[in-house]
């Protein structure tokens, strides 16, 4: 693994996020291992230049999205990278 690129701060996971990586057997930490590696996942180039914009700046949140199965899981730390949180999009 390469190193880690930013802080994770406290980690927590909404119920849906951790229900839908125990049905696919899938552990946060492969999520979390990619994002903080900066590998944001399914996201689309504006959205991946804005994380590493933020990256450098340390002023904004960063965001991942993964596609577990037919869904979508979310990985944000937030802008102080006090936390990171795993969510659905519909827990947002």
């Amino acid at each position: 693994m390469t190193s880690p690129k930013f802080d994770l701060g406290r980690v927590v996971a909404t119920p849906g996020a951790l229900a839908l990586m125990e049905q696919y057997n899938v552990s946060p930490q492969v999520f979390l291992t990619r994002h903080v590696s900066g590998d944001w996942g399914d996201m689309d180039a504006e959205d991946k230049a804005h994380n590493d914009a933020a990256l450098a700046s340390g002023e904004e949140r960063i965001f991942s999205a993964y596609i577990v199965g037919s869904e979508k899981i979310w990985v944000i730390t937030e802008w102080d990278r006090s936390v990171t949180t795993l969510l659905l999009p519909e827990d947002y």
